[in-house]
């Protein structure tokens, strides 16, 4: 079972109980995280269909990504710049899935 849902502008599959990095979200109450845009889920039966479904997950951490480093020259005009980015990420574990009354969650 897993769910494709979309968040910060990107898309991420995810199943109950993957830990993944996301986009900065500010958590709604206590330390959970509902995804309210799913563009797609899998049923047991291997089939995928777009359906009203909501997604549930818990903050894990807060953290910043590695430094990218953005190196720009112009050649024969003694131009360099040199310019660093860490963006700031979630860490969040799924809980559920659920989608047409079916709740799915992690075998713990």
């Amino acid at each position: 079972m897993y769910a494709v849902v979309r968040t910060g502008g990107k898309q991420y599959r995810v199943a109950p109980g993957d830990v993944l990095k996301i986009e900065t979200v500010t958590p709604t109450e206590g330390n959970t995280i509902e995804f309210s845009e799913v563009l797609a889920v899998s049923g047991d039966d291997g089939i995928v269909k777009p359906g009203a479904a909501k997604v549930t997950a818990e903050v894990v951490g807060e953290g910043r990504g590695q430094k990218i480093l953005v190196f720009h020259l112009k050649r024969k005009k003694q131009y360099k710049k040199l310019q660093g980015h860490r963006q700031n990420f979630t860490e969040v574990r799924i809980k559920a899935i659920e989608a047409d009354g079916v709740t799915y969650t992690a075998a713990n």
